[in-house]
């Protein structure tokens, strides 16, 4: 049986940031397009004739440009049916480019080397926003250093939009602006208003609730202005814990001071107590592994000379007994659980 004892030290992390890190200016935002369309010029690697929407296509295309054609005789396979998406920037202008994402939805083996006809991508509310037209790029690698073959039904078009209709955003004329958190927290909220209130040795912030800050333009300031400095004002901020675990890689990342509460728990044979305590002791003829662990004479037994105990303790104390990715995400999952950590956990 091997046996994990840590001892317990409640630590809370206070950083210094920038408003513009931890909050967004309502109504300053990117805008999701979506079109259909087609891609042409692949070398036989297009949808074949079980597409039946792509063939549909190709003759509706073709009738508009005069050429009757029955999609029963369409053969081609140098074609393929996609879906164009794209994030339009806030303040996009007319003749702006920006690039855009190209995903096959018929039964294509690939689009490389294809070109991507004039395609009109819509807004949520039905109008056209942009047209994309261009040369698609599959690319050599991905992120993850695997070859253009992991995802060849994929491509982007480099700056292949074209922005057609703006959307206005008045903010030059407006006396008002609200800062949204990108986190709700009630102290962050009130940490934002304290900032930008003694910034302007005046009342220009209101928290309105844990997300919302209300603000109002100084009279000596245009709005812009007043918002640029606003987004640049240092600010006490409280992040929020979490453990993010990646359950396919095995990868696990936490903050360095999340604590963890009194427990007993075991896993196989492995057995974690966490004990409070006022003065951490060591064993005798405990061995030092590093500057934070040791271990007893059992070799199962694993000690924090610190006297914290904390996620990163408990997964750095796991690998030493040798545990398996599998099993760390298994016990710090029972641990949420339980109730022993508090901090959110989430699992990608």
């Amino acid at each position: 049986m091997k046996t994990i004892i840590l001892l317990l030290l409640t630590l809370t992390s206070i950083y210094a940031t920038k408003i513009n890190d931890v909050a967004n200016i309502v109504g300053v935002r990117e805008n999701q397009i979506i079109g259909y369309s087609l891609v042409v010029g692949l070398n036989k690697t297009g949808d074949g004739t079980t597409s039946k929407f792509t063939l549909q296509s190709i003759s509706n295309m073709l009738k508009a440009m005069n050429i009757d054609m029955n999609p029963i005789d369409i053969k081609s396979k140098n074609v393929a049916a996609v879906v164009v998406t794209a994030n339009l920037q806030a303040f996009a202008r007319q003749g702006d480019k920006f690039d855009i994402t190209v995903s096959s939805i018929g039964d294509a083996k690939s689009l490389e080397g294809g070109t991507l006809l004039m395609t009109p991508l819509k807004g949520v509310d039905g109008k056209i926003y942009a047209l994309a037209q261009g040369a698609i790029s599959i690319g050599g690698k991905n992120s993850r250093g695997a070859g253009s073959e992991s995802h060849p039904t994929v491509g982007i078009v480099f700056e292949g939009g074209f922005v057609e209709r703006e959307i206005n955003i008045d903010l030059y004329n407006q006396e008002f602006a609200t800062l949204s958190l990108k986190e709700s927290n009630f102290k962050n909220s009130v940490s934002i208003q304290k900032a930008i209130n003694n910034f302007y040795s005046t009342q220009v912030a209101i928290a309105m609730d844990p997300r919302t800050i209300r603000l109002k333009k100084p009279k000596n300031k245009s709005m812009i202005e007043f918002l640029a400095e606003v987004q640049d004002i240092d600010m006490e901020y409280r992040p929020k814990d979490k453990i993010i675990i990646n359950e396919r890689t095995g990868t696990i990342i936490a903050g360095v001071n999340i604590e963890v509460k009194p427990i007993v728990l075991t896993h196989g044979d492995i057995t974690i107590k966490i004990l409070e305590q006022d003065t951490p002791s060591q064993p005798e003829g405990a061995m030092t592994v590093d500057k934070d662990l040791v271990i007893g004479l059992s070799q199962n037994e694993l000690y924090t000379t610190k006297g914290t105990t904390t996620v990163a303790n408990i997964v750095r104390s796991l690998q030493k007994l040798g545990a398996t990715p599998k099993d760390i995400i298994s016990i710090l999952e029972a641990m949420k659980s339980a109730g022993s950590i508090s901090a959110e956990l989430k699992v990608i």
